[in-house]
């Protein structure tokens, strides 16, 4: 199947999981997943209908915007290193990662030098799994009352990645997790924080996600194919 049949295919089954869940398929956004994808693929994404794009790393988003221009919105959807938040306040509308008070601290920074107000989400790392990024659960409202103080960085919600499964409905617990904290943190009412968002769901289980109450899913195989 070509890139276009691949987008539509992804969108109604978007649409579908956001009708089983009695929501509206527009309160769900698709994040096409970039990373090691050729310019040409993308372009073609974004003729079938991609309006928000995702990278995982600083570096290959900003060759892949200085090449095709902003041609959609840009997500950072991975790791963001503190000696990066200078490139990432400028390349990116919204970064789904920041796990730790230093980093915010940086973007705000790096956002004041350009007089931006940055959209954030916090990374949870739910499973507690050492191989992860992402702040423990009992730190996050933590850090979202401390990003609060910091005039701009805008936390919109949270995003987590669950452990890697085969079977979607494995995912599930730790979907429901991320939202009942979110939940928990809406409940503070902590000014500057609103809990809009939650990112997760991939490519093999973005549909549980939904089900969940995902309001951005990252998918990238789904859209492209294996990427090796």
């Amino acid at each position: 199947m070509s890139v276009s049949e691949n987008f539509n295919a992804v969108t109604d089954r978007i649409a579908s999981a956001a009708k089983r869940a009695g929501r509206d398929p527009s309160s769900v956004r698709l994040v096409v997943v970039t990373k090691t994808v050729g310019h040409d693929l993308i372009r073609e994404a974004v003729a079938a209908g991609a309006v928000i794009l995702g990278e995982n790393r600083v570096q290959e988003a900003k060759e892949k915007i200085e090449a095709l221009g902003r041609i959609a919105g840009w997500h950072l959807i991975g790791h963001l290193q503190t000696n990066k938040a200078k490139y990432a306040v400028k390349l990116f509308d919204l970064i789904h990662s920041v796990d730790n008070l230093e980093l915010a601290v940086e973007i705000d920074r790096q956002a004041a030098k350009i007089g931006k107000v940055q959209d954030v989400l916090i990374e949870v790392n739910i499973a507690g799994e050492a191989s992860k990024a992402g702040i423990a659960v009992n730190e996050a409202p933590g850090l979202a009352r401390a990003a609060a103080r910091l005039n701009n960085i805008s936390v919109k919600g949270l995003m987590t990645m669950p452990p890697y499964s085969d079977n979607p409905e494995n995912a599930r617990a730790y979907f429901r997790k991320l939202r009942e904290l979110a939940e928990t943190i809406k409940k503070e009412n902590i000014p500057n924080v609103s809990m809009t968002e939650l990112s997760m769901g991939m490519s093999g289980d973005f549909e549980v996600a939904i089900e969940e109450r995902a309001t951005l899913v990252r998918v990238g195989t789904a859209v492209f194919g294996n990427r090796g």
